[in-house]
């Protein structure tokens, strides 16, 4: 694809993620099914929003073109915050003691740990969605957000650096609902630093 151009495609991405902490395999196997439907779909889309352009029906007034559109983020950010999520675990995570993600978490909270358990605390809210540490590009700052559905929420002109799924599929295969902090620390227990550490721009 050239840049540029509205892509007509795009291809599930694969990981080698077997042998996390609290994270079973076969919950990783079901939620890796679930990504390759948000591809699936957004490809779907892809196919019939082109042929709308196609046959000039591509047009705001059009309620078919409308809802495709609408839809079209949904499960165009459900690929993306999924491939993000499965980037930044690890079956061999390393400590974050020092570097600039540790300096940039703990600016914004007065401490890693502060920042750590403000995380926890945003994701262990009721409901369904994403845990999301933002990193803002105006300020150099970041913040801790809770984002519903995958479209909604997400702060403009700032990155993802942590990502953590808090649908309960993410995690029911191996807690309960009720035992949802036991699933955050699990994600924890497998957290790719090093990865959320790659997001922050030089």
């Amino acid at each position: 694809m050239q840049a540029g151009t509205i892509p007509k495609s795009i291809q599930a991405r694969k990981w080698d993620l077997s042998g996390l902490q609290g994270i079973s395999d076969a919950t990783l196997e079901t939620h890796f099914g679930l990504y390759e439907g948000y591809v699936k779909n957004v490809n779907l889309l892809f196919e019939r929003l082109a042929d709308l352009r196609e046959t000039d029906k591509a047009q705001g007034s059009n309620p078919q073109y409308a809802e495709l559109v609408r839809r079209l983020g949904f499960e165009y950010n459900g690929v993306r915050l999924h491939e993000q999520y499965f980037d930044n675990m690890t079956r061999q995570p390393q400590d974050v003691r020092s570097g600039k993600l540790h300096d940039a978490l703990g600016a914004s909270y007065g401490g890693f740990e502060q920042w750590k358990k403000d995380f926890m605390a945003v994701a262990g809210m009721r409901g369904i969605g994403w845990a999301i540490a933002y990193y803002d590009l105006a300020n150099r700052s970041v913040t801790n957000m809770w984002i519903n559905e995958h479209q909604n929420g997400n702060l403009a002109g700032a990155l993802p650096l942590v990502v953590l799924d808090v649908w309960e599929h993410a995690f029911i295969k191996d807690y309960k609902p009720s035992e949802k902090a036991k699933y955050i620390e699990a994600f924890f227990a497998n957290v790719d630093w090093k990865a959320c550490e790659g997001r922050i721009p030089a």
